[in-house]
């Protein structure tokens, strides 16, 4: 049985200072992809979405790990893209506004094959109101900024505006706001979460 560790592999991109803010260049990864709107915190939607991502890639890991690969590989943390279609209500923190995009990373040896059997199996034994609308697209960010915010998600403003402030005194904000979720927020303490921020860069 071969192990591997996919967040070491990527240390680059999965590992943030909370005292320093540094530049990535992310090439294309394939993630596990499900859309929405609303306010993490009370939508239906939004925690539909996240089990979805979750059953699947799990389901995935399994099967590459009882099959022919033999690999086994911790799945990887959630991340989420967040924008709104006006501005003042994301800086308003009205999340009821909020745009999402959830998504897992998905390892290049779990081929799209393995993926779309393991959304036919976890919709066969679990009833998951969000998995026909998920989707195994590649992602291209390019060039980045980025930040490790330590603490609840309310607190993120400062550490937001610090990311910012570092891009426009170099080039421009683009793209959309991108958050990595490193703790397990059902059983970590809020003041110890720890969040990759993330911001494209012109």
């Amino acid at each position: 049985m071969e192990k591997t560790d996919l967040k070491q592999e990527l240390k680059s991109f999965y590992r943030a200072s909370a005292s320093e803010i540094v530049a990535v260049d992310l090439p294309p990864f394939r993630y596990l992809m499900i859309d929405g709107k609303g306010d993490p915190n009370t939508s239906p939607e939004y925690a539909q979405a996240v089990e979805a991502l979750f059953t699947v890639s799990y389901t995935a890991k399994f099967a590459v790990k009882k099959g022919a690969l033999a690999i086994d590989y911790a799945v990887m943390p959630l991340e989420g893209l967040w924008w709104a279609e006006d501005l003042s209500a994301f800086v308003a923190g009205d999340k009821a506004q909020w745009n999402w995009t959830m998504m897992i990373l998905q390892p290049a040896f779990a081929t799209d094959a393995v993926i779309h059997e393991a959304i036919t199996q976890a919709a066969r034994k679990k009833n998951l109101p969000a998995i026909a609308k998920l989707r195994l697209e590649e992602f291209t960010e390019g060039r980045c900024a980025q930040v490790l915010h330590v603490g609840p998600f309310s607190e993120e403003g400062p550490t937001i505006q610090r990311l910012h402030a570092y891009i426009e005194a170099r080039s421009g904000l683009t793209g959309k706001h991108h958050e990595i979720y490193l703790s397990d927020i059902r059983r970590a303490d809020p003041r110890k979460w720890r969040t990759i921020l993330r911001q494209p860069m012109k």
